[in-house]
């Protein structure tokens, strides 16, 4: 029995329990232990409130990211900035990013974000042409990319600029030009950049990134907004990792990423991480599989294994929603023109007699033109049969593991996984079926049977009183039941998810947000950063650390030292009390209470 009790400002009494444990032997001294008390429980609260605030900081980045849209503050010289130019096939567009100086711990990713000028808008700046169009003339590149530049410079602060990395990388239009012309639009960048600018750009900064390198920077981005490289919260879904490149096929216990669908015009793009070590049917298959997976360390540190990924990235030209649909108009055009030839009719020679086509709504009219022969077509609304028609287009083969094309395809944990679709996936669900955000497959397929199956007229007069969304025109009504179908067979038959998968997300944005491939470029190419400030931070001592991030990473060590300091005055305490005993054992005199100060115990006598 421990019992405290406090007078102030008159008395104090302080006891142990049971009887035969000495007394303390002197006042000050048992002033000093509770006091020492006192300050082990304050410190206990204290580190019990550390720990909890060091719970709440580790909360998804998404959280602080869902409000964060005040201006970037330009004098704050721990601010350190990024530049990206993502030239594409169309146009080159800036994208200049910002963060702290990092925490220290090497275990956290830097906190990047989009810098926001002061009227708190995102500092991007887009032109046209792409840079594609300087094949024949690459001497003018550097003063075609030089607008966007000088609009990074007047943003990032004059003394920031030596320190701030510029990544110009460019995609699409630049890898269908010949080697030759490549290499000299690139040369022109490295040559002039340096002399008009100081930012940080050498020879790696500027070159024409694979479509797999395009697929890896959109996944990095999208799960580093969705906080799912923070591996330090236990309520997100986990998965069983197998660590890329260990020996020993070292297993780990992380944060689930996402996948992610993309479906644009042209070309449809999957990517998703693959934690188990894959195995392959033939050797040819491996060989595919090395250009379709890519193993890399987010992390600063090369020896630490928990921002390894292994992540599987195919794109699929002529899969887009507007290539697959040119497709299917020239193979029906084909086989029309055949089969009136073989068999004497006129079908869809005259708005008479058109082609009747069921992957478009019904009685909606349209015409396929080629070589100056028309093809007229009629909707017949008839959505499964659209699905079958379509069906051969997804190229499928019989072999194990593969999808779209018969290209490889590593198994997709089912049960514990979840997907993101972008572009088409969420146009196809949100422009006219109003349904975009969680996936179901038998409401989606409902819904788009309505769709197909209504009249053309009643279609135009849904969309005249703008019960579709705002950006959703003529174009998108008329072809929507075809990309409807679309959609569906790319998804389930082509990448072979089953009907009841629940986990897909249809998204336009990732909260209230545009996620840009170059936010997981400037991450991936900044990932060694983190050093420096871990370096400089070891560099001022270990005290600085005590002030900021240690105190609470070692707060086992902190606990630790209080144990030992407790268990201290306990001994202390049962060191005095065996000396007491052997006093009374020995008779001895009382004059070690004298010595002490104290008046000589009396001991109680019977009653």
């Amino acid at each position: 029995r421990l019992s405290m009790s406090c007078l102030l400002p008159a008395s104090w009494h302080f006891s142990l329990a049971p009887v035969g444990c000495a007394r303390l032997p002197h006042a000050s001294l048992r002033h000093v232990l509770l006091l020492l008390l006192l300050l082990l429980l304050l410190c206990c609260s204290l580190l019990l409130l550390l720990l909890h605030s060091s719970r709440d900081s580790r909360s998804p980045r998404y959280l602080a990211r869902v409000t964060d849209t005040e201006a970037t503050d330009t004098t704050n010289p721990n601010v350190n900035y990024g530049i990206v130019v993502d030239c594409g096939s169309s146009g080159s567009r800036l994208f200049v990013y910002c963060w702290p100086r990092h925490n220290g711990n090497p275990h956290d990713l830097l906190d990047i974000k989009q810098m926001r000028d002061k009227h708190r808008k995102p500092v991007v700046m887009k032109i046209k042409p792409g840079i594609s169009e300087f094949a024949s003339s690459p001497d003018k590149v550097s003063d075609y990319i030089s607008p966007l530049l000088s609009f990074a410079a007047e943003h990032v602060p004059r003394a920031k600029h030596k320190e701030t990395p510029l990544y110009i990388l460019c995609t699409a239009g630049m890898r269908i030009l010949p080697e030759s012309q490549q290499k000299a639009i690139l040369e022109d960048l490295l040559t002039d950049i340096p002399v008009q600018f100081d930012f940080l750009f050498s020879d790696s900064h500027a070159e024409v990134i694979s479509g797999k390198q395009e697929g890896v920077y959109a996944w990095i981005g999208i799960n580093f907004v969705l906080g799912r490289f923070e591996h330090t919260d236990d309520e997100e879904p986990m998965v069983e990792v197998h660590v890329p490149g260990s020996e020993q096929h070292e297993s780990i216990f992380r944060k689930r990423t996402v996948g992610i669908l993309d479906m644009g015009g042209v070309s449809t793009q999957i990517a998703y991480e693959v934690p188990k070590t894959v195995s392959f049917a033939s050797s040819q298959q491996e060989e595919v599989a090395k250009n379709l997976l890519a193993e890399f360390n987010l992390g600063c540190d090369a020896h630490q294994t928990e921002h390894v990924y292994r992540v599987y990235v195919a794109t699929f030209l002529g899969f887009g929603g507007n290539a697959a649909r040119q497709r299917y108009e020239d193979s029906l055009f084909a086989s029309t023109v055949l089969k009136n030839r073989l068999l004497g009719k006129q079908t869809g020679l005259s708005s008479a007699s058109p082609f009747l086509d069921p992957c478009l709504p019904l009685d909606a009219e349209d015409e396929i033109q080629q070589n100056g022969q028309v093809l007229y077509l009629r909707g017949t609304g008839d959505f499964n049969l659209c699905r079958e028609m379509i069906q051969p287009f997804m190229n499928k083969t019989n072999e194990t593991q593969t999808s779209l094309n018969g290209v490889y395809q590593p198994a997709v944990h089912f049960q514990n996984s979840e997907f993101y679709g972008f572009s088409e996936f969420y146009y196809c669900t949100e422009d006219v079926l109003r349904m975009g955000g969680d996936y179901n497959a038998a409401k989606f397929t409902k819904a788009a049977k309505d769709y197909c199956a209504t009249k053309w007229s009643v279609l135009r007069e849904r969309f005249d009183r703008g019960l579709y969304a705002s950006h959703a025109d003529l174009h998108r009504l008329k072809y929507q039941c075809f990309k409807s179908a679309w959609m569906y067979e790319v998804f389930h038959s082509g990448f072979s998810f089953p009907v009841s998968y629940s986990n897909l997300k249809t998204a336009l944005q990732v909260y209230d947000k545009e996620v840009q491939w170059t936010l997981g470029a400037i991450l991936y190419r900044t990932r060694f950063l983190p050093l420096r400030d871990i370096q400089q931070e070891n560099f001022r001592g270990s005290h600085s650390h005590w002030r900021s991030f240690s105190f609470v990473y070692n707060h086992y060590l902190f606990f630790a030292c209080f144990l030992v300091v407790l268990l201290s005055i306990l001994l202390y305490l049962l060191r005095l009390r065996r000396i007491h005993r052997r006093m009374l054992r020995n008779g001895s005199s009382p004059s070690l209470w004298i010595e002490e100060g104290l008046p000589p115990q009396k001991m109680a006598g019977p009653l």
